[in-house]
């Protein structure tokens, strides 16, 4: 199948920031759909959030099962056992995660003529993930071209933005509270606002703190 310069997949797991892709994404193209992996999550509810913000949004939407993910390797993501330990490499950290999820998204995006995928993965806030960094994503992007033999575009566009600015995006496309009071990135599987304890929810509350704060100040 032919790429469609018009059509974007975007990599989509139903939180702030695919959300926030997932918006940008409706503005900058004709035709978005939408993937997300089961890789046996720390909380169901994602996979649920995912389905209902696309079937919300009319956007097709993907469900691919990447439950081998959980046999590889001992994560606080895939083990409900372990509990959150921050590190410089965090335990939620999930060996290849970002490389088969890019992989099997640029697979996807071949079978449905998508030229662009968009991910949401941020080197400014992300956490000590190797996989979530600016050369990693870039150096996939030339190995999927050469093993596709196509020319898909990855797209990140909160690579270089804070949790403050991602927030201030969703703003500015005009889905702040859409994406505050209808995503899940709490580690708790609490929707919106989260636990406010996990370390995803103080990244995201502090950003969300912030933001707020200096759009008052305006």
């Amino acid at each position: 199948m032919k790429l469609n310069n018009d059509k974007a997949l975007v990599v989509f797991s139903g939180g702030q920031d695919s959300t926030t892709c997932m918006f940008h994404a409706l503005k900058h193209y004709k035709e978005v759909e939408l993937v997300t992996f089961n890789y046996g999550q720390r909380h169901a509810l994602e996979i649920t959030v995912a389905q209902n913000i696309a079937e919300e949004q009319g956007l097709k939407h993907h469900v691919l099962d990447m439950s081998l993910l959980s046999q590889l390797s001992p994560n606080a993501l895939t083990d409900h056992t372990m509990a959150i330990e921050e590190g410089n490499i965090p335990n939620t950290f999930v060996p290849a995660r970002n490389l088969l999820f890019m992989s099997f998204a640029a697979a996807l995006a071949y079978q449905i003529g998508a030229k662009h995928i968009i991910t949401g993965v941020c080197e400014t806030d992300f956490s000590g993930y190797p996989d979530c960094r600016d050369i990693f994503i870039k150096s996939l992007n030339v190995t999927v071209n050469l093993a596709l033999d196509e020319n898909f575009v990855i797209h990140t566009p909160l690579m270089w933005l804070d949790k403050k600015e991602t927030w201030q995006l969703a703003d500015k496309l005009g889905q702040l509270d859409y994406v505050r009071y209808k995503t899940l990135t709490c580690y708790e599987g609490i929707m919106a606002d989260g636990c406010g304890a996990c370390p995803s929810c103080q990244l995201r509350n502090a950003g969300l703190t912030a933001y707020l704060a200096e759009r008052g100040a305006q």
